[in-house]
């Protein structure tokens, strides 16, 4: 399926992706990952919320009920260079006003991190419509194994995968599964489908139409 410019259409479902600005790393130490991910939550919120680093010091912040969410993350995997997402919409705008926030927020804490400045990202994110129930199974495969794509450590790359497979980790239970995990019988079911999907991407090269260039 080609990359395009789509007009995002609510509660439907599309790949979004990115890397770093001539491939450099975006997440460089452990912290950074920490910070992605906090900003991948609080940033998906109807309302504005302003600084997450001014926020961190107010008491009240934790004790306020969240807003009506921008988007549904279906899974995610978040690697050295680049990252990958399955995001259904919620509301108009919903993506665009995530991935703006999200962009933005994450690049100004990375470049007063690490005393750099500048584009972080390479462009705007790439957006692909998910235009099938067979094509959204395949691609949740495929970003939650991404990081075995590319033969990484678990200690260099972060994805949903663990939540999809394990009944235990209910603590980092961010996505919204169920349009995945409830067409198959078990987690089981699903790891099998999920790995033989990757390696029949990786037999035909399917993989290529996911690709980053």
């Amino acid at each position: 399926m080609s990359i395009r410019k789509v007009k995002f259409v609510n509660n439907h479902y599309y790949h979004i992706f990115n890397r770093g600005v001539d491939k450099r790393e975006i997440f460089s130490e452990p912290d950074d990952f920490t910070r992605f991910f906090q900003s991948m939550d609080e940033f998906n919120t109807q309302n504005p919320i302003g600084s997450i680093y001014q926020n961190s010091f107010n008491p009240l912040r934790s004790s306020t009920p969240k807003c009506e969410k921008l988007v549904n993350f279906i899974c995610y995997c978040l690697n050295p260079n680049h990252y990958h997402f399955v995001l259904e919409q919620l509301v108009d705008n919903g993506i665009e006003k995530f991935m703006q926030r999200l962009g933005t927020g994450y690049t100004n804490f990375f470049n007063h991190k690490y005393k750099r400045g500048g584009s972080l990202f390479q462009g705007k994110y790439k957006d692909v419509f998910i235009d099938s129930n067979e094509y959204l199974l395949h691609v949740s495969a495929y970003v939650n194994l991404n990081d075995q794509i590319h033969q990484l450590r678990s200690s260099t790359s972060k994805s949903s995968w663990r939540e999809y497979i394990s009944d235990s980790f209910g603590d980092h239970n961010f996505c919204v599964k169920g349009v995945i995990l409830d067409q198959f019988n078990s987690r089981e079911e699903y790891k099998n489908f999920a790995e033989d999907s990757l390696k029949f991407m990786k037999e035909k090269k399917e993989m290529e139409k996911f690709l980053l260039e």
